[in-house]
């Protein structure tokens, strides 16, 4: 026979008058039992209704068994999986292991984006490290174009230098010894030359200097004079004096051809002398950087007559410039 439940037990009590009085029920709980990992679950409630020590033996038998599966059942229900499969897992060994792997992807994730700015920071820098070359080259291609069309322009626009005349103050030959002491003829010679120079530059001036004046006979050098440097603004010229004169200057031979006798016109003998000196010019056009030089060589014949001292000799038509 099929042992009826206590619902049916309950619900058959009031519509049967011939049986005794229902009786109260009472509830057993079962104790929460520890889960493996330390941690205490959620107690788990089973209610079942015991009846009356005056049940069947076997009603009571079958009511403990049915007891004992469920409460079995309701304690391990919790820890089993969604899918069915039975194997106990622990909730929260899967929560620490979700945890750890978010952890390790959070880091992974923020090595990847330094990793990532490291690399726009170090190719922004190398882009401005390429703008300012490039700058730098244009700078200096265009500065190096504009500097060479001023020393073009400067090139086209050199000093010009005028001789205008020489004058013989004096001249003296007379007996004498050299630094060795050995007898020879001295000359003695005292003249001034005039020059004119002109600064032709529309936007620099010029500094300027020159070799020594030497004034010459058959290679033998009988007078020497030094200009003094100057500065000639743009667009701008000046007359130069220069004394050139020469002091007992050994002739070694060369007296005779160029004596006279002061009382006899008919003794006096022309010298032919050459005068030859390099004017130097340098014009600071762009500071330093810009500095063209110009150089003018000057060579004039000049004809020296011992009956005519103190008479300017016109250079204008005597001289060559190189």
């Amino acid at each position: 026979m099929h042992a009826k439940t206590d619902s049916e037990v309950t619900s058959l009590a009031p519509s049967s008058p011939t049986r005794s009085p229902r009786r109260p029920a009472y509830y057993v709980q079962s104790p929460s039992r520890d889960s493996h990992d330390g941690e205490k679950t959620t107690t788990s409630l089973h209610s079942t209704p015991v009846l009356s020590p005056m049940a069947s033996p076997r009603h009571s038998h079958s009511s403990v068994g049915h007891h004992s599966r469920d409460s079995s059942s309701s304690r391990f229900s919790g820890a089993l999986k969604p899918g069915g499969s039975g194997k106990i897992v622990s909730n929260d060994g899967g929560k620490g292991g979700r945890r750890k792997s978010e952890k390790t992807w959070k880091e992974f994730t923020v090595i990847e984006e330094e990793g990532l700015l490291e690399d726009e920071e170090e190719g922004k820098r190398f882009r401005r490290q390429l703008y300012f070359l490039g700058f730098l080259l244009a700078f200096i291609v265009i500065f190096s174009f504009f500097a060479l069309i001023l020393w073009a322009a400067s090139r086209s626009q050199g000093p010009k230098i005028t001789m205008k005349s020489i004058t013989f103050e004096s001249f003296i030959i007379q007996a004498g010894t050299d630094a060795s002491m050995v007898p020879t003829d001295m000359a003695t010679l005292n003249s001034t030359v005039k020059l004119s120079f002109r600064n032709t530059g529309t936007f620099f001036g010029v500094h300027v200097t020159s070799t020594p004046f030497d004034l010459t006979y058959n290679q033998l050098t009988l007078a020497s004079g030094n200009m003094n440097k100057f500065y000639q603004s743009r667009k701008s010229h000046r007359t130069l004096s220069v004394v050139v004169l020469g002091s007992k200057i050994p002739l070694y031979g060369g007296g005779p051809s160029l004596m006279y006798s002061p009382g006899k016109t008919n003794n006096s003998v022309p010298v032919h002398l050459s005068l030859n000196f390099m004017v130097r010019s340098r014009a600071y056009v762009l500071g330093r950087l810009v500095k063209p030089k110009f150089y003018t060589g000057v060579h004039c014949s000049v004809v020296m007559d011992q009956t005519k001292l103190n008479t300017l000799v016109s250079l204008k038509k005597s001289c060559q410039y190189s």
